[in-house]
């Protein structure tokens, strides 16, 4: 099974029980802040009338495992993206390249980490879903298989269209995301970037760097060429100067 989270933000009532949850499971400190950062991975955010979650995406194709230089990001094939700090060399790539600004750092610490959601991998290993999806009162947080969940967020559309945007988000959203989302208002009025391509956004950077060698090779050439043209401009110069010395010297016997 490929785990993912569908967020409802029709049903979302703003008790931030899931909020506390993920605040418990990850032993992380009781304070609640207004936006992510390295000690509250998940909020929920009120956006005029309606209420939106904000957590890791857990891409299908993560972009910031593919800038991580040590690989301390990976994705599992049932659904999280996972960091490993002790690989970590603190070079923060993952945070600028990150399309949703999820991962933290732990700006306050003598060694610090990056932070983010897990999406409690131990407890979908166990066959559990992540804590936050446990102590929602109203389901507006659910967590199952994608495709099931995809079937099911269609189904929602399509029996009752008038309080829904007719969009999953995250169904393509930079190559698809294992958090998924449904909404009664724009998904730029829950601040939700709608302007991402389709395509992985790795493979963006592959069509870059698979370039590289041509760079490389017209770069060479061309700065080869510059390092000829001077060479022999001075040896010109050299045998010029030579032929003028000699004459200046036949001219004085």
């Amino acid at each position: 099974m490929k785990g993912a989270i569908l967020f409802d933000s029709t049903k979302c009532i703003g008790c931030e029980a899931c909020v506390a949850a993920c605040k418990e499971q990850n032993n992380l400190p009781a304070d609640i802040d207004a936006r992510l950062t390295a000690y509250t991975w998940t909020v929920v955010e009120r956006r005029g009338d309606a209420h939106v979650r904000r957590m890791c995406m857990h891409c299908e194709s993560p972009v910031c495992a593919s800038v991580c230089p040590v690989e301390a990001f990976r994705k599992q094939p049932n659904g999280p993206v996972l960091y490993d700090a002790s690989r970590c060399i603190g070079c923060r790539y993952c945070i600028l390249a990150c399309p949703f600004d999820v991962p933290k750092y732990q700006w306050d610490r003598t060694v610090p980490i990056v932070q983010k959601c897990t999406m409690c991998p131990d407890r979908i290993d166990a066959g559990l879903p992540p804590a936050c999806a446990t102590v929602c009162p109203t389901g507006a947080t659910s967590f199952g298989d994608r495709d099931r969940l995809i079937g099911e967020a269609r189904a929602r559309l399509s029996a009752a269209p008038s309080p829904y945007i007719p969009h999953l988000y995250g169904l393509e959203e930079v190559g698809g995301t294992s958090v998924l989302v449904l909404s009664g208002v724009p998904f730029t009025s829950l601040g939700l970037r709608t302007d991402l391509p389709r395509t992985p956004l790795p493979l963006l950077t592959w069509e870059v760097l698979s370039k590289i060698p041509d760079f490389v090779v017209v770069g060479s050439a061309f700065l080869y060429g510059i390092w000829w043209i001077t060479n022999r401009r001075a040896k010109v110069q050299a045998a010029c100067g030579g032929e003028a010395t000699a004459k200046s010297v036949g001219r004085q016997r």
